[in-house]
């Protein structure tokens, strides 16, 4: 009996996946991140028959793709905020 070993990008893409939902703004990144590492791990374990790990690779996608949307939408509700503050007239003129 041989022992399946797990891919190491599908590890890296579901750790990366779900630290980019949780920590703030260098969240973009490893959203990023985990995207590119589950799109690797996914083709290295469709691949391989020996190698595990389709499940954590899809995970890590997901949540680097929820991450990344999650991202985008905060970075784009602060940038309209400042927009607004920026373009309203004191209350003193």
């Amino acid at each position: 009996m041989t022992s399946r070993s797990t891919s190491g990008m599908a590890v890296a893409a579901l750790v990366c996946g779900i630290l980019g939902l949780l920590i703030p703004f260098v969240g973009l990144l490893l959203a990023l991140l985990g995207i590119i590492f589950g799109g690797v791990g996914m083709a290295q374990t469709s691949r391989d028959p020996y190698l595990g790990g389709k499940g954590m690779a899809i995970a890590g996608l997901v949540c680097g793709i929820l991450g990344l949307i999650g991202w985008i939408s905060v970075f784009a509700v602060l940038g309209w905020a400042f927009w607004q503050v920026g373009t309203t007239v004191p209350y003193w003129y």
